[in-house]
């Protein structure tokens, strides 16, 4: 969903591409209670209902605006004691994770729905310092030497 001078429309993806993903196990029973509390504000709601497909809704089934995701973002972010970022940064930690777990690259280019593996790579794949640690380690095993 997305807002241009105020009007809603529902957005397609950059190629019109329609895709299946598997959720992660973490996240079936979270978006089961969401169902829940849903159909609870849609009863609450009666005639006010407005019926869409969209898993997250205001109160009367309408798209939530985007600040008022970024504001909902932003407070679990300090919830949670984690550094406040953009919604859209989660897309570079989620592709620093599959290549933090030796996630093919073909693999992870179909999950966040890139077209090129060079976007995938240079552009959201960032690499932690304990990774580079790690292969140095490596190399170090692989020439024979030990790490002091």
């Amino acid at each position: 969903m997305a807002t241009v001078r105020g009007e809603h429309y529902e957005a397609e993806t950059k190629n019109r591409r329609k895709r299946m993903l598997p959720l992660p196990m973490l996240c079936v029973a979270p978006l089961r209670w969401q169902r829940m509390r849903q159909q609870a504000m849609k009863a609450k709601a009666r005639a006010d209902w407005r019926e869409s497909d969209l898993v997250f809704t205001t109160r009367t089934g309408r798209s939530v605006e985007g600040s008022n995701v970024l504001r909902s973002f932003q407070r679990l972010s300090v919830k949670a004691g984690v550094p406040r970022i953009r919604v859209h940064d989660a897309r570079h930690g989620a592709a620093t994770l599959l290549a933090a777990g030796n996630v093919h690259p073909r693999v992870a280019i179909e999950i966040l729905g890139h077209s090129k593996i060079s976007v995938t790579m240079d552009v959201y794949t960032h690499v932690p310092d304990a990774l580079k640690r790690e292969a140095i380690a490596h190399m170090d095993r692989m020439l024979g030497r030990r790490r002091r």
